[in-house]
Order: C-alpha cells, then sequence, then structure tokens
C-alpha cells in the first residue's frame, strides 16, 4: 500500500483530487452561507482557511509531482493545514458542546495585515455568526463536528503518504510480476 502511496503522490491525478474535495467542502460552506442563509462565526472562517490550505497543497502538488522539492512541500502544507485545521474544528466544538461565559470566539476575523482576506474578499472571510450557535446538524453532528472527521481524514491520509515517500513505487512494467 505504502508504494501505491508512493506513485499516487509522483501523478497529477492525486493531488488534483485533493484540491478539488477541499474545493467541493468550500463550495458546500458557501452555499450553506449565501443560499442556506447559515452566518459563519470565527473559528468557522479559520477551518475555511485552513480547507484552502489543503486545497493549495493539492495545487502545488499538481504543477510539478515528480519534482521531490515541491512535493515535499506539498505534503507538508497538507499536513500542517489539515493539523491546524483539526485543532480549529476540536476547539470549535468545544465551544458549542460545553458553553461557557468566559470562553468565547473573536468578534471578527483576524488576518494578518500583510493578507486582509476579509477586506479583499468579505463575501467569503467576513464572520458574522456565534461560534456557541449550532444552527445545523446532520445525524445529530454539528457542522465543527463533521469537520473534525474531515480534517482527520485528510490528516490520516496525509500522514499515510508522508511515511510512503522513502519507499520506491511500484514500477509497472510487461514483464515483471
Amino acid at each position: 500500500m505504502l508504494r501505491y502511496l508512493n506513485q499516487c503522490s509522483r501523478g497529477r491525478g492525486a493531488w488534483l483530487l485533493l484540491a478539488l474535495t477541499a474545493l467541493a467542502f468550500e463550495l458546500t460552506a458557501l452555499f450553506f452561507q449565501h443560499i442556506m442563509g447559515l452566518k459563519p462565526c470565527v473559528m468557522c472562517i479559520y477551518e475555511r482557511c485552513a480547507l484552502f490550505g489543503v486545497m493549495g497543497a493539492g495545487i502545488v502538488g499538481a504543477f510539478a509531482p515528480k519534482s521531490l522539492p515541491l512535493r515535499w512541500a506539498s505534503i507538508l502544507i497538507w499536513l500542517y493545514s489539515a493539523y491546524k485545521g483539526l485543532m480549529l474544528s476540536i476547539e470549535h466544538t468545544n465551544i458549542q458542546l460545553h458553553p461557557n461565559p468566559f470562553v468565547t470566539c473573536d468578534f471578527a476575523a483576524r488576518f494578518p495585515t500583510w493578507l486582509p482576506l476579509d477586506k479583499w474578499l468579505p463575501s467569503v472571510f467576513v464572520a458574522s455568526g456565534d461560534c456557541a450557535e449550532r444552527s445545523w446538524t446532520f445525524l445529530t453532528w454539528s457542522m465543527p463536528q463533521w469537520m473534525i472527521v474531515i480534517f482527520a481524514a485528510y490528516l490520516l491520509v496525509g500522514a499515510l503518504v508522508l511515511i510512503a515517500q522513502p519507499f520506491k513505487p511500484k514500477r509497472r512494467d510487461l514483464f515483471s510480476r
């Protein structure tokens, strides 16, 4: 399996699949926000940024998957984004499941001055909801709980791809067994 994952990481298809799954989740979040009228909170916006990191890793990896430095950079971006997204989702879930008047999220997302995403693209990055509010559930789980599953899956697959890198990929010759 590790040889197969190494082989997949050397092709564009797997990286594009990674980027497309993250894009699908981003489009779903925008659907919830603009069509269903759910207001994203600050934690939702940060989780959205982590998804953009996973999508960016897929795009960078698709540029030159056979290039070792770019592949390693993509894997590291992928793992970092998935880890941060997982930690944010866990914190967001704790805020929802264990409300505490002393533990709240910020009123507005804090972006660096050199990257004011909330100013550049306010329809995507401006937070207007409350982190403690459970406005949507599916199978009794709220959105941050589902994001824990999604980011954990990204992190698990990313870790397996990282572990698979030292293994030589399978050769697919006509006469090899």
